[in-house]
């Protein structure tokens, strides 16, 4: 289905409940008798295009919800726009979907500054702004911000994995850093700064690059002079693909950690060339399609039934998919708990009342757990490294680099 600057949706269910919502129920605008508005910000034009298919499979999630009958018989209507990763866009764009769509609530918007332009504005409104589609930590502010929730794993922390990684594997290794220069960057170098510990010095060099930059060349050239033999990427999937092709055309073969963010197959293996990205490093901890481990597992059977069914220009290899479609999944949760009651108060004391919830491409072993304290919903990874058609896992589920910050967290 085609998506340009305004995708609205009417989508369906995952056999969920059809009756009709009872006459005495609670709603905000953005709710009728058969109808819930949901606001969407995605970059499907611009610098971070590639993560559009987030947006582009939350919306034929949604198509599948609404044609198995909704939500207690409300169809969703899914307004998603684009931003072009611009913040100011993305604010205008929200003062639209609130003032002239009328949205219920904000789901899975995607990036830190779009989302941080935002964020007082929802808040000041009273509007929940859910499954926000970053790694930040500024999600997580339950009294500052009691209408703003992450989902996926912090940045911050994906560096300390990394960082423990290091020191068990490779611990009097050479490390050069290659990271984005924005806060999304800086929050992964900070926590692999943080898990080295006193072992930080081994960090030989590190280069930022902006995300309108359209080489990595020279920068791969100097770091590869450094003399380290382990790389840890942090940025965006395009000029992934071309560190990797790069180090290869340099014959570097350092110990390569790339960022999850930046993992897709689809969106920086394959551009990369595979045979260049055997042996990378990342992280996950959503199923891998691609994996053989899981061609018979009920819910990747359902995921690619319903990529041929609902998206059908899409790449089943694309992690971005798979994060959309989890993520919607972990929305219907919310909204089913609610009932009859999908005023925005509800919505987000739903939302903060996820226990062990699983969801069906979250990997065994993670949960999504929140609480009226903890806004952190996945708080587990895994290590994984790709042979060439599939990520492999190493090790078990990782918990100990997640760190609870104690009061306001």
């Amino acid at each position: 289905m085609p998506i340009n600057n305004l995708l609205s949706v009417s989508f369906f269910a995952v056999a969920l409940v059809t009756t009709s919502a009872p006459a005495a129920a609670q709603q905000d605008t953005g709710t009728t008798g058969d109808e819930i508005r949901i606001g969407n910000i995605m970059p499907y034009t611009g610098p971070m295009a590639a993560f559009a298919t987030i947006g582009r499979t939350e919306a034929a999630f949604f198509e599948r919800v609404n044609e198995r009958g909704g939500i207690n018989g409300r169809k969703i209507k899914f307004i998603s726009v684009d931003d072009s990763s611009n913040p100011r866009e993305a604010a205008a764009q929200t003062r639209h979907l609130v003032e002239q769509e009328n949205v219920l609530l904000m789901f899975g918007s995607f990036g830190t500054p779009g989302n941080l332009s935002t964020r007082q504005y929802l808040n000041d409104r009273k509007i929940p702004q859910l499954f926000v589609a970053s790694g930040d930590e500024e999600w997580a502010h339950p009294k500052s911000f009691p209408w703003t929730m992450g989902w996926q794993p912090a940045f911050r922390t994906e560096g300390r994995v990394f960082a423990n990684y290091i020191q068990v594997a490779y611990p009097d290794r050479k490390i050069a850093v290659l990271w984005e220069n924005d806060q999304f960057g800086r929050d992964l170098f900070r926590g692999l700064r943080e898990g080295l510990g006193d072992t930080a010095d081994l960090i030989v060099a590190d280069i930022a690059f902006d995300v309108s930059d359209n080489s990595a060349d020279s920068q791969l050239e100097i770091l590869k002079d450094s003399g380290a033999e382990i790389l840890v990427f942090n940025g965006a999937p395009a000029i992934a693909a071309r560190a990797i092709r790069r180090a290869a055309e340099l014959d570097w073969h350092p110990v390569f950690l790339l960022n999850n963010a930046s993992a897709s197959i689809a969106s920086a293996l394959r551009p990369a060339g595979l045979q260049n990205a055997v042996g990378v490093i990342s992280t996950a901890f959503l199923k891998d399609a691609g994996d053989t481990m899981w061609r018979e597992d009920p819910a990747i059977k359902e995921w690619n039934a319903f990529m041929d069914k609902y998206y059908p220009d899409g790449d089943k290899d694309d992690g971005y998919a798979l994060y959309g479609y989890a993520a919607a999944e972990t929305l219907v949760q919310v909204l089913n708990q609610c009932g009859g009651d999908l005023s925005r108060e509800n919505i987000m004391r739903q939302a903060a009342s996820l226990k062990g919830y699983q969801s069906s491409i979250v990997l065994p072993g993670i949960a999504v757990d929140t609480g009226p304290s903890d806004f952190r919903p996945i708080e587990q990874m895994r290590l994984v490294q790709f042979d060439g058609n599939a990520w492999q896992p190493i090790g078990d589920v990782i918990e100990s680099a997640f760190t609870r910050l104690p009061g306001n967290n």
